[in-house]
């Protein structure tokens, strides 16, 4: 007998009862907590979040929001992007990213958008594009380190783009050891502390510059990730998750 499947669609209203599916048994920690209040402002901007349920078990979701408010580094005016699409353990193979992904599909036709896209990557924290692919996403363009943008257009329009001036954006945090950062993600706090805990052990010290809204991310931040990126004496280091051993090691490799 196939089990009960539910996909319930987060607001303002039921923000508290579903959460945001990450993190779920640490919803006390300063991550959490930042991204729980980071979600509640940003409905009015169009944020959409959708939670797969099996059996009342939270198994998957996808975050999304307006091109012009999204917190990538895209030129996506007129399309959805997708921040995030996620299923976890043997909830996999079921179908539930295809039924989610459709979901989203759906909005931006029910919205009038042009399309729906997302950034992927081959690297850590993104999607890698095969679920997109499946379902007639091609590539629009590529960033650095190893960024693409992959769109599925649906009303005509102008298509998604990356910006080009990632080495200038990299360069205006200056020298020094800098961590950019949001509260878009509930493990971003983490990645802070690893960070800044690892630069001690090689002997520098972080600085931490936050970046405010989706323009801000848009127009500032090092990598087309957005939320976060780690930029030692004006080039990119990294834009994902640092285990403390790794960051100390890196940067003495750098020193």
């Amino acid at each position: 007998m196939q089990s009960p499947v539910d996909i319930v669609s987060v607001d303002q209203e039921n923000l508290h009862e579903r959460g945001f599916f990450c993190r779920k048994s640490k919803m006390k920690t300063v991550g959490n907590q930042r991204k729980l209040a980071w979600t509640g402002d940003r409905f009015a901007e169009g944020l959409g979040i959708d939670i797969v349920y099996d059996e009342g078990r939270s198994v998957g979701f996808i975050e999304y929001a307006p091109g012009e408010h999204s917190w990538r580094v895209v030129e996506a005016d007129g399309y959805l992007l997708i921040h995030c699409i996620w299923v976890v353990g043997r909830a996999k193979g079921k179908g539930y990213g295809t039924r989610l992904l459709e979901g989203v599909e759906a909005a931006a036709v029910q919205q009038g958008r042009s399309g729906v896209a997302m950034v992927v990557s081959r690297g850590n924290w993104l999607a890698d594009g095969k679920l997109l692919a499946k379902h007639g996403y091609t590539v629009m363009d590529e960033a650095p380190p190893a960024f693409r943008l992959m769109a599925k257009p649906l009303n005509g329009g102008t298509l998604p783009s990356f910006p080009t001036d990632w080495e200038q954006r990299a360069a205006a945090f200056g020298d020094g050891l800098t961590i950019v950062t949001t509260d878009q993600c509930p493990y971003l706090d983490d990645a802070e502390q690893a960070i800044v805990a690892g630069a001690e052990t090689a002997g520098l010290t972080a600085r931490i510059v936050k970046l405010e809204s989706a323009a801000e991310v848009r127009r500032r931040s090092p990598s087309a990730f957005g939320v976060f990126g780690v930029v030692l004496d004006g080039e990119l280091l990294s834009y994902h998750y640092l285990l403390e051993k790794d960051v100390a090691a890196l940067l003495a490799d750098r020193g």
